[in-house]
């Protein structure tokens, strides 16, 4: 059982009755509209950091200098298809460069793809209900860094939902629909 204590009289009640009201609205959810779909914009990382040098003023001193973003770099390796579509790729973004065959689609869907909180190179979850389709033995496997994160990503069409994970990153991945 709780005891209620009440609030002290005078300036002390109008503090805490403001703090707590100002926490309220704080934590209140903001407004959606039902017909507006919410709003995403691309994954942009942060500039890297140079590695620490000591100051010229102080040895002990050691300051931070920006440098150039880095290029997200992924190199993509697929086998299986048939022979149409295997080989190994490079891929490069921000600035679009590499052996891809579709350089700027590739990087252009990872862009569009990309949402705060979610991983494009997630694998699928373990109590996902798949559909017991087969999309042939392709598989693919997205090493590097893509937003400033590792990635190591295998890939196959082993079931629905396997699948639809694969063409999701479709012109990363080979089209084989």
């Amino acid at each position: 059982m709780f005891k209620v204590t009440p609030l002290p009289r005078g300036p002390l009640r109008r503090a805490l009755l403001t703090a707590t009201a100002a926490a309220s609205l704080a934590a209140a959810p903001t407004a959606a509209h039902a017909d507006s779909a919410p709003q995403t914009r691309p994954l942009t990382p942060p500039a890297p950091l140079a590695p620490l040098s000591p100051s010229a003023s102080s040895p002990f001193a050691p300051h931070l200098a920006p440098t150039q973003r880095a290029a997200d770099h992924l190199t993509v390796t697929v086998r299986g298809t048939g022979g149409r579509a295997d080989g190994r790729f490079e891929l490069e973004c921000h600035p679009g460069g590499g052996s891809h065959p579709d350089v700027a689609g590739a990087c252009g869907s990872l862009d569009r793809g990309a949402r705060w909180g979610e991983d494009p190179f997630a694998p699928v979850s373990p109590d996902s209900v798949c559909t017991m389709m087969y999309g042939g033995a392709a598989t693919a496997h997205v090493t590097g860094t893509w937003a400033g994160r590792p990635v190591d990503a295998a890939f196959d069409r082993s079931n629905g939902c396997e699948m639809a994970r694969w063409d999701r990153l479709v012109p990363l991945l080979p089209d084989l629909r």
